[in-house]
C-alpha cells in the first residue's frame, strides 16, 4: 500500500514560527522553511527581508491526510497566526510577513477558500490572508530549517515561536505528538 502524503505552501509570518507549530502536529511528515511568491530567483534571506523581489517566507508543509485531515492542517494555519494583519505579525512587518496561502490546483484552491471562511467566524476583523496559484518555491538557507529545535533558547523563538506553538497545542490536542 502506497502512503499518500499532500503538501501545501503556506505563509503567515515568520517561518521559524509556522516551522516550529506544525513540527507538533502527529501526520506532519516534512517542514521546510522556504521564499516563495515574488519575482527574483534564487532570493536570499537578506534579499527577502530587504524586500526586494516581493517574496514571502513561508513554509512547505507535507502530512499524511489519512492522519492529519488537511482541515486541520490549515485551521491550525489560522490559529497560528493572526490572518488580519496586512503585510505584518506583530512586531514583524513587511511583504515577507503576510499571509498568503499558495493552493497547486483547483482543488488545493477550493480547500484553502473553504479554511479561510471558516477562519471568518474566529476573527472581529476582515481576514486579509491572500490565495495565490503556487509559483517557484526556494528552500531557505539551511539555518532556518528546524530553527526552534536548533536554537530552543534564541529570544524570538521564546518570545514568538513558543506562544504560536501553545496554541496550536491547545487547539489541536488530539493531533498532537
Amino acid at each position: 500500500m502506497t502512503k499518500t502524503t499532500e503538501t501545501f505552501v503556506l505563509a503567515g509570518g515568520c517561518f521559524w514560527c509556522l516551522d516550529a507549530a506544525y513540527r507538533v502536529l502527529r501526520g506532519v511528515t516534512s517542514v521546510d522553511s522556504v521564499y516563495t511568491g515574488g519575482t527574483t530567483e534564487n532570493p536570499t534571506y537578506e534579499a527577502v527581508c530587504a524586500g526586494h523581489g516581493g517574496h514571502t517566507e513561508a513554509v512547505r508543509v507535507s502530512f499524511d491526510p489519512e492522519v492529519l485531515p488537511p482541515e486541520v492542517v490549515l485551521d491550525a494555519f489560522f490559529t497560528m497566526h493572526d490572518p488580519t494583519q496586512l503585510n505584518r505579525q506583530g512586531a514583524d512587518i513587511g511583504l515577507q510577513y503576510r499571509s498568503e496561502m499558495f493552493y497547486d490546483g483547483e482543488a488545493q484552491k477550493e480547500l484553502f477558500e473553504a479554511a479561510r471562511e471558516r477562519a471568518r467566524e474566529w476573527y472581529p476583523n476582515e481576514i486579509v490572508t491572500r490565495i495565490s496559484p503556487l509559483g517557484a518555491v526556494w528552500k531557505a538557507e539551511e539555518h532556518h530549517q528546524d530553527f526552534f529545535a536548533n536554537n530552543p533558547e534564541q529570544a524570538y523563538c521564546l518570545a514568538v515561536a513558543v506562544p504560536k506553538v501553545q496554541k496550536v497545542r491547545a487547539s489541536f490536542r488530539s493531533y498532537i505528538l
